[in-house]
């Protein structure tokens, strides 16, 4: 059996029916905060709360759509007043808090680049970051900025840091950032092609990339994602939650961005997710939808009976960033009674597959079916569809609304993702007969890991650091405990003079080094000693063979 969509389907969406199928227009002029807020802070939402900040002493903070507007453009009118202005990247720290909303919009008002980075990241990463994009500003909170505060002076294009919490000498309060006069503020005129969001992600050589979205992302996302929230987003009074990290397309895009545009309340809080927490959070609040990764999804449907413990108003969730266990699904529908639509797709080019039950029944274990106005294949090798049922490279073509700019200061990469007229992805597949993806593993070193993206190298350059480490290779290998999806394991070739050292000491060593430089996501969960590491021809390490070894070695 084969499904349509009838135009009746999508009448009320960002789709627009052709005839002979659906397409998405892109506005001539668009700017993400314009269209995100300000709208909605001249109109009738004006006196609206949007964001509800649990600030963690019990008490809130409530601004409204005017609020955000209003100190949005006293923080623009600030970051002009220190020389900020189009094409500016300006970092921000994307900590859960009001002022990460309020940084995104200024930059957007200025026509500058939001530079995304997440608190999670460690030292070195953040030191490449800043200095890959050249930002000239970051916006950082105290307690994730302490820890890296001696970076400034290594950055010449860093002119100034602003920091929410307690300021060190050469920084900026936030709060002083506020105040100043925005009579007569023009925000930048922009259009879908103006850069506007640069997200760094971890690739399966060296560090991060720099992936530079337009105006038109903002767009092109919410048509999509009015079907993961199951074609509800156009009612009123729903309220968002995610646990997802802001700095992620999922966290920033797939909830903050569509909770505000599309006028709702948007629910914020700093603490690190816990099930019985989360659920406590979504009953306080009313909360009726939400993100989370696949790995805290296991967590929350592991919760015993949610419905009679908590009074929740929760209806659908929308996840993604890794495969989705069929049995995690049953249980979210069957035990919290909730749609959960699966998304698929990466930060280069996004929700091009996926799930929305009030179209088509969702079965569990699949990524779902190619969305309107998209065109999405799975290619071999040399970039020709194979047949269905076939294993391939999932695909999408090159004129997608979702299709990046590039890769930051990287033609070479932004070269090497196309093939032909399509954009690869990495990732394979099959297909049934039915339209449905069933998603098969990377063809590549890409290590997802709790809804993370993370490239082998990085770790590897770290671990090498290492007096004690001659050689290292870094692989991905199943969570046995089922919570991450995919760990980190490091193999581990030792000096010669460290050969006395205790396995477990230098093994807990390595895990601080990397968890100190890299982030805590990205320290290796196992650590396997070897007399020398399995190369390719070309002298790389073999990180296939060495993925093949632990498998075999069960």
């Amino acid at each position: 059996m084969t499904w349509s969509i009838a135009p009746e389907d999508l009448a009320e969406t960002a789709f627009r029916n052709t005839g002979t199928g659906f397409t998405l227009d892109i506005p001539a002029r668009t700017n993400i905060a314009a269209d995100m807020v300000t709208r909605h802070a001249k109109g009738p939402k004006a006196n609206q709360v949007a964001v509800v900040f649990e600030t963690g002493d019990g008490l809130e903070q409530h601004l409204t759509f005017r609020d955000l507007e209003f100190q949005a453009t006293e923080l623009a009118v600030a970051l002009k007043g220190l020389g900020i202005g189009r094409g500016d990247r300006v970092a921000i720290h994307s900590v859960q808090r009001p002022e990460t909303i309020l940084a995104h919009l200024a930059t957007y008002k200025l026509g500058a680049i939001a530079t995304t980075i997440s608190p999670l990241t460690g030292p070195e990463a953040i030191a490449h970051i800043l200095a890959d994009s050249g930002a000239r500003v970051i916006f950082s909170h105290a307690r994730v900025w302490q820890p890296v505060r001696d970076l400034r002076s290594r950055f010449d294009e860093l002119d100034h840091v602003i920091v929410s919490g307690t300021v060190a000498t050469g920084e900026l309060a936030f709060d002083d950032c506020l105040g100043a006069d925005p009579g007569g503020f023009q925000p930048a005129e922009t259009g879908p092609e103006d850069p506007a969001l640069l997200i760094y992600t971890s690739g399966s050589t060296g560090m991060p990339k720099g992936i530079l979205h337009g105006h038109r992302i903002f767009h092109a996302l919410n048509a999509s994602l009015e079907l993961f929230y199951n074609l509800e987003l156009r009612e009123q009074g729903l309220v968002f939650w995610t646990g997802a990290d802001w700095a992620w397309v999922g966290g920033l895009n797939d909830v903050v961005f569509p909770s505000l545009a599309f006028g709702h309340k948007l629910i914020v809080s700093e603490a690190r997710f816990d099930p019985e927490d989360a659920l406590a959070l979504m009953a306080r609040h009313r909360v009726s939808h939400i993100l989370l990764t696949p790995t805290a999804l296991k967590r929350l449907a592991a919760a015993p009976a949610p419905r009679g413990r908590h009074d929740l108003a929760l209806r659908t969730i929308f996840t993604g960033g890794e495969s989705l266990p069929g049995e995690t699904h049953r249980a979210l529908a069957e035990d919290l009674g909730v749609v959960c639509n699966e998304g698929y797709g990466m930060t280069e080019v996004n929700q091009m597959i996926g799930n929305c039950q009030r179209l088509r029944p969702i079965r569990p274990g699949s990524m779902g079916w190619e969305f309107p106005g998209r065109r999405v294949a799975l290619i071999d090798d040399d970039g020709i569809e194979v047949p269905e049922g076939e294993v391939g490279e999932i695909a999408v073509a090159d004129t997608d609304p979702t299709l990046f700019l590039g890769y930051w200061n990287n033609c070479e990469a932004t070269d090497e993702i196309r093939m032909g007229r399509w954009i690869r992805t990495h990732d394979l597949a099959r297909k049934d007969a039915d339209g449905y993806f069933w998603y098969q593993g990377r063809n590549d070193d890409l290590i997802k890991s709790a809804g993370f993206r993370i490239g082998p190298a990085e770790i590897e350059e770290t671990l090498l650091q290492h007096p004690a480490v001659a050689d290292a290779g870094v692989i991905g290998v199943p969570d046995k405990s089922g919570r991450r999806g995919m760990v980190v394991k490091a193999c581990i070739v030792r000096a010669p003079d460290a050969l006395q050292m205790p396995e477990s000491v230098l093994a807990d060593a390595l895990r601080d080094l990397v968890k100190a430089r890299l982030g805590p996501h990205k320290q290796p969960r196992l650590v396997e000693y070897f007399g020398a590491l399995p190369t390719t021809s070309s002298g790389k390490i073999a990180r296939a063979e060495l993925r093949r070894r632990h498998q075999a070695a069960g």
